[in-house]
Protein backbone atom coordinates (compact mmCIF):
# COMPACT_ATOMS: atom_id res chain seq x y z
CA UNK A 1 0.00 0.00 0.00
CA UNK A 2 1.25 3.47 -0.85
CA UNK A 3 2.23 5.38 2.27
CA UNK A 4 -0.25 8.18 1.51
CA UNK A 5 -3.07 5.63 1.64
CA UNK A 6 -2.21 4.42 5.14
CA UNK A 7 -4.67 5.64 7.75
CA UNK A 8 -3.11 7.52 10.63
CA UNK A 9 -3.06 5.41 13.77
CA UNK A 10 -4.79 6.41 16.99
CA UNK A 11 -2.98 7.52 20.13
CA UNK A 12 -4.32 6.30 23.46
CA UNK A 13 -2.96 8.02 26.57
CA UNK A 14 -3.78 6.64 29.99
CA UNK A 15 -2.79 6.04 33.59
CA UNK A 16 -2.41 2.90 35.72
CA UNK A 17 -5.74 3.54 37.49
CA UNK A 18 -8.95 5.45 36.93
CA UNK A 19 -9.51 6.77 40.43
CA UNK A 20 -7.39 8.18 43.24
CA UNK A 21 -8.44 9.76 46.53
CA UNK A 22 -6.69 13.04 45.58
CA UNK A 23 -8.22 13.50 42.15
CA UNK A 24 -11.71 14.74 43.14
CA UNK A 25 -10.12 17.82 44.73
CA UNK A 26 -7.38 18.31 42.13
CA UNK A 27 -7.77 16.83 38.65
CA UNK A 28 -11.58 16.63 38.70
CA UNK A 29 -12.17 19.73 40.81
CA UNK A 30 -14.13 21.48 38.04
CA UNK A 31 -16.49 18.55 37.46
CA UNK A 32 -19.71 17.99 39.43
CA UNK A 33 -19.17 15.50 42.23
CA UNK A 34 -19.70 11.94 41.05
CA UNK A 35 -19.60 8.46 42.53
CA UNK A 36 -18.43 7.14 39.19
CA UNK A 37 -14.71 7.87 39.02
CA UNK A 38 -14.36 5.96 35.75
CA UNK A 39 -16.86 8.20 33.94
CA UNK A 40 -14.88 11.29 34.97
CA UNK A 41 -11.57 9.69 34.04
CA UNK A 42 -12.95 8.74 30.60
CA UNK A 43 -13.75 12.40 29.90
CA UNK A 44 -10.02 13.10 30.11
CA UNK A 45 -8.15 9.95 29.01
CA UNK A 46 -9.06 7.44 26.33
CA UNK A 47 -7.50 4.33 27.85
CA UNK A 48 -6.52 2.89 31.23
CA UNK A 49 -4.00 0.28 32.33
CA UNK A 50 -6.28 -2.17 34.08
CA UNK A 51 -4.13 -3.75 36.77
CA UNK A 52 -7.15 -4.83 38.80
CA UNK A 53 -7.64 -8.09 36.87
CA UNK A 54 -4.08 -9.17 37.68
CA UNK A 55 -5.07 -9.51 41.35
CA UNK A 56 -8.73 -10.51 41.19
CA UNK A 57 -11.41 -10.92 38.59
CA UNK A 58 -14.42 -8.60 38.80
CA UNK A 59 -18.05 -9.62 38.93
CA UNK A 60 -19.82 -9.55 35.59
CA UNK A 61 -22.02 -6.71 36.86
CA UNK A 62 -18.89 -4.57 37.37
CA UNK A 63 -17.76 -5.25 33.80
CA UNK A 64 -21.16 -4.10 32.54
CA UNK A 65 -20.90 -0.89 34.60
CA UNK A 66 -17.41 -0.23 33.28
CA UNK A 67 -18.61 -0.65 29.73
CA UNK A 68 -21.52 1.75 30.26
CA UNK A 69 -19.29 4.34 31.97
CA UNK A 70 -17.04 5.11 28.99
CA UNK A 71 -17.62 6.41 25.44
CA UNK A 72 -17.28 4.19 22.39
CA UNK A 73 -13.76 5.40 21.56
CA UNK A 74 -12.40 4.43 25.01
CA UNK A 75 -10.15 1.36 25.21
CA UNK A 76 -9.52 -0.78 28.28
CA UNK A 77 -6.26 -2.70 28.65
CA UNK A 78 -6.62 -5.48 31.21
CA UNK A 79 -3.95 -7.91 32.43
CA UNK A 80 -4.30 -11.65 32.60
CA UNK A 81 -4.74 -12.84 36.17
CA UNK A 82 -1.56 -13.66 38.10
CA UNK A 83 -2.63 -17.30 38.47
CA UNK A 84 -2.26 -17.62 34.70
CA UNK A 85 1.04 -15.77 34.35
CA UNK A 86 2.88 -16.21 37.64
CA UNK A 87 1.46 -19.33 39.30
CA UNK A 88 0.80 -21.61 36.31
CA UNK A 89 3.24 -19.71 34.04
CA UNK A 90 0.92 -20.23 31.04
CA UNK A 91 0.54 -24.00 31.45
CA UNK A 92 -2.52 -26.06 32.39
CA UNK A 93 -4.68 -22.95 32.80
CA UNK A 94 -7.05 -23.22 29.85
CA UNK A 95 -10.17 -22.99 32.01
CA UNK A 96 -8.95 -19.88 33.83
CA UNK A 97 -8.06 -18.20 30.53
CA UNK A 98 -11.47 -19.01 29.09
CA UNK A 99 -13.19 -17.72 32.24
CA UNK A 100 -11.37 -14.38 32.15
CA UNK A 101 -11.90 -13.83 28.43
CA UNK A 102 -15.59 -14.67 28.74
CA UNK A 103 -15.91 -12.23 31.63
CA UNK A 104 -14.35 -9.40 29.59
CA UNK A 105 -16.15 -10.21 26.34
CA UNK A 106 -19.10 -7.80 26.94
CA UNK A 107 -16.62 -4.93 26.52
CA UNK A 108 -16.36 -5.83 22.80
CA UNK A 109 -14.43 -3.14 20.90
CA UNK A 110 -13.78 -1.26 24.15
CA UNK A 111 -11.37 -4.04 25.13
CA UNK A 112 -8.34 -2.62 23.37
CA UNK A 113 -5.54 -4.91 24.56
CA UNK A 114 -5.14 -7.87 26.89
CA UNK A 115 -1.74 -7.70 28.58
CA UNK A 116 0.37 -10.73 29.48
CA UNK A 117 2.88 -9.69 32.18
CA UNK A 118 5.40 -12.47 32.72
CA UNK A 119 7.60 -12.86 35.81
CA UNK A 120 11.38 -12.45 35.75
CA UNK A 121 11.68 -16.23 36.16
CA UNK A 122 10.08 -16.75 32.73
CA UNK A 123 13.24 -17.09 30.65
CA UNK A 124 14.27 -18.12 27.13
CA UNK A 125 13.86 -21.84 27.85
CA UNK A 126 10.12 -21.21 28.24
CA UNK A 127 9.57 -19.59 24.85
CA UNK A 128 7.92 -22.80 23.51
CA UNK A 129 5.37 -22.47 26.33
CA UNK A 130 4.65 -18.88 25.31
CA UNK A 131 4.40 -19.96 21.68
CA UNK A 132 1.77 -22.59 22.51
CA UNK A 133 -0.16 -20.23 24.78
CA UNK A 134 -0.38 -17.50 22.15
CA UNK A 135 -1.33 -19.98 19.43
CA UNK A 136 -4.32 -21.12 21.49
CA UNK A 137 -5.76 -17.65 22.12
CA UNK A 138 -8.64 -16.34 19.97
CA UNK A 139 -7.22 -14.65 16.88
CA UNK A 140 -9.46 -11.60 17.31
CA UNK A 141 -7.78 -10.68 20.60
CA UNK A 142 -5.16 -7.95 20.64
CA UNK A 143 -2.42 -9.28 22.93
CA UNK A 144 0.64 -7.56 24.40
CA UNK A 145 3.45 -9.34 26.28
CA UNK A 146 5.74 -7.87 28.92
CA UNK A 147 8.90 -9.82 29.77
CA UNK A 148 11.30 -9.14 32.63
CA UNK A 149 14.00 -11.82 32.27
CA UNK A 150 17.26 -9.97 31.54
CA UNK A 151 18.19 -12.30 28.66
CA UNK A 152 15.34 -10.74 26.66
CA UNK A 153 17.09 -7.34 26.86
CA UNK A 154 20.64 -8.45 26.03
CA UNK A 155 20.48 -7.99 22.22
CA UNK A 156 21.42 -11.65 21.79
CA UNK A 157 19.81 -14.71 20.24
CA UNK A 158 17.36 -15.07 23.12
CA UNK A 159 15.91 -11.61 22.54
CA UNK A 160 15.85 -12.17 18.79
CA UNK A 161 13.93 -15.41 19.29
CA UNK A 162 11.37 -13.65 21.52
CA UNK A 163 10.84 -10.82 19.05
CA UNK A 164 10.48 -13.21 16.13
CA UNK A 165 7.95 -15.27 18.08
CA UNK A 166 5.87 -12.18 18.85
CA UNK A 167 6.06 -10.94 15.26
CA UNK A 168 4.92 -14.34 14.00
CA UNK A 169 1.85 -14.17 16.23
CA UNK A 170 1.23 -10.47 15.57
CA UNK A 171 1.60 -9.83 19.30
CA UNK A 172 2.89 -6.58 20.77
CA UNK A 173 5.96 -6.40 23.01
CA UNK A 174 5.29 -4.02 25.89
CA UNK A 175 8.04 -1.43 26.25
CA UNK A 176 8.89 -0.48 29.83
CA UNK A 177 10.74 2.83 30.25
CA UNK A 178 11.88 3.36 33.85
CA UNK A 179 14.89 5.58 33.09
CA UNK A 180 13.37 8.67 34.70
CA UNK A 181 12.33 6.70 37.79
CA UNK A 182 15.92 5.65 38.46
CA UNK A 183 17.37 9.11 37.69
CA UNK A 184 18.83 11.22 40.49
CA UNK A 185 19.04 10.57 44.20
CA UNK A 186 16.36 9.01 46.35
CA UNK A 187 15.83 12.44 47.92
CA UNK A 188 15.17 14.09 44.55
CA UNK A 189 11.50 14.57 45.38
CA UNK A 190 12.16 15.58 48.97
CA UNK A 191 13.25 13.57 52.00
CA UNK A 192 9.62 12.87 52.96
CA UNK A 193 9.16 10.90 49.73
CA UNK A 194 12.32 8.84 50.05
CA UNK A 195 10.65 5.72 51.45
CA UNK A 196 7.97 5.75 48.77
CA UNK A 197 10.54 6.19 45.99
CA UNK A 198 12.65 3.36 47.40
CA UNK A 199 9.63 1.07 47.40
CA UNK A 200 8.64 1.97 43.84
CA UNK A 201 12.19 1.43 42.58
CA UNK A 202 12.22 -2.01 44.17
CA UNK A 203 8.96 -2.98 42.45
CA UNK A 204 9.65 -1.65 38.97
CA UNK A 205 12.14 -3.40 36.69
CA UNK A 206 15.32 -1.58 35.73
CA UNK A 207 15.78 -2.90 32.22
CA UNK A 208 17.06 -1.39 28.95
CA UNK A 209 14.51 0.39 26.78
CA UNK A 210 14.21 -1.76 23.67
CA UNK A 211 12.09 0.16 21.19
CA UNK A 212 10.39 -2.26 18.82
CA UNK A 213 6.88 -2.69 17.44
CA UNK A 214 6.35 -6.43 17.03
CA UNK A 215 2.62 -5.92 16.44
CA UNK A 216 0.28 -3.20 15.22
CA UNK A 217 -0.36 -1.78 18.69
CA UNK A 218 2.87 -0.61 20.36
CA UNK A 219 2.53 -0.12 24.10
CA UNK A 220 4.80 2.06 26.23
CA UNK A 221 4.68 2.00 30.03
CA UNK A 222 6.55 5.14 31.06
CA UNK A 223 7.48 5.47 34.74
CA UNK A 224 8.60 8.97 35.69
CA UNK A 225 9.92 10.50 38.87
CA UNK A 226 9.07 13.74 40.68
CA UNK A 227 11.49 15.97 38.74
CA UNK A 228 9.99 17.51 35.59
CA UNK A 229 13.35 17.94 33.85
CA UNK A 230 14.18 14.24 34.23
CA UNK A 231 10.76 13.27 32.89
CA UNK A 232 11.02 15.65 29.95
CA UNK A 233 14.44 14.37 28.95
CA UNK A 234 13.11 10.81 28.80
CA UNK A 235 9.74 11.73 27.26
CA UNK A 236 11.09 13.77 24.35
CA UNK A 237 12.34 10.83 22.21
CA UNK A 238 8.95 9.17 22.58
CA UNK A 239 7.14 12.05 20.89
CA UNK A 240 8.84 11.41 17.55
CA UNK A 241 8.61 7.63 17.87
CA UNK A 242 4.89 7.75 18.69
CA UNK A 243 4.24 10.01 15.70
CA UNK A 244 6.24 7.70 13.44
CA UNK A 245 4.21 4.69 14.57
CA UNK A 246 0.99 6.62 13.98
CA UNK A 247 2.15 7.55 10.47
CA UNK A 248 2.62 3.83 9.82
CA UNK A 249 -1.01 3.20 10.75
CA UNK A 250 -0.26 1.73 14.17
CA UNK A 251 -2.44 2.46 17.20
CA UNK A 252 -0.18 3.51 20.08
CA UNK A 253 -0.86 3.14 23.81
CA UNK A 254 1.17 5.38 26.14
CA UNK A 255 0.74 4.86 29.89
CA UNK A 256 2.09 7.37 32.40
CA UNK A 257 3.19 6.36 35.92
CA UNK A 258 4.60 8.47 38.74
CA UNK A 259 6.01 7.23 42.09
CA UNK A 260 2.81 8.47 43.72
CA UNK A 261 0.23 8.05 41.00
CA UNK A 262 -1.81 10.95 42.29
CA UNK A 263 0.63 12.95 40.15
CA UNK A 264 0.30 10.72 37.08
CA UNK A 265 -2.14 13.13 35.34
CA UNK A 266 0.58 15.80 35.43
CA UNK A 267 3.01 13.44 33.71
CA UNK A 268 0.41 12.68 31.04
CA UNK A 269 -0.09 16.41 30.51
CA UNK A 270 3.67 16.87 30.24
CA UNK A 271 3.72 14.35 27.40
CA UNK A 272 0.74 16.08 25.74
CA UNK A 273 2.56 19.44 25.94
CA UNK A 274 5.66 17.98 24.29
CA UNK A 275 3.56 16.27 21.61
CA UNK A 276 1.58 19.43 20.81
CA UNK A 277 4.72 21.54 20.67
CA UNK A 278 5.70 19.65 17.52
CA UNK A 279 2.20 19.07 16.14
CA UNK A 280 -0.06 21.34 14.12
CA UNK A 281 -2.57 19.14 12.34
CA UNK A 282 -3.30 16.56 15.04
CA UNK A 283 -3.01 18.31 18.37
CA UNK A 284 -4.10 16.47 21.52
CA UNK A 285 -6.66 17.83 23.95
CA UNK A 286 -5.22 19.06 27.22
CA UNK A 287 -6.24 17.45 30.49
CA UNK A 288 -8.10 19.71 32.89
CA UNK A 289 -5.20 19.29 35.35
CA UNK A 290 -3.34 21.80 33.15
CA UNK A 291 -5.63 24.55 34.41
CA UNK A 292 -5.42 23.57 38.08
CA UNK A 293 -3.10 25.28 40.58
CA UNK A 294 0.10 23.49 41.50
CA UNK A 295 -0.82 20.58 43.72
CA UNK A 296 1.13 21.88 46.73
CA UNK A 297 -1.02 25.01 46.67
CA UNK A 298 -4.23 23.05 47.12
CA UNK A 299 -3.55 21.73 50.61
Amino acid sequence: MHKSAISRGNLYIGLPMWQHSHWPSTWFANYPKSNNGLSLYAKECNTVEGNTTFYSLPHEDAVARWCDSVPDHFRFTFKFHQNITHVHQLQHCEEEVAQQLALLSPLKEKLGVVMLQLPASFGPEKLPVLDTFLANLPKKLNIAVEVRHLAFFAKGNEEKALNQLLIRHGVNRIIMDTRALFSGSLDAGGADKRAMLEEVRQKKPRVPVNVIATGQTPIVRFVGNDIDDDNQRCLLPWVKKVKLWQSEGKDVYFFCHRPDNKDAPRLAQQFIDLYNAEEIAHRLDNLSIKNQPAQNDLF
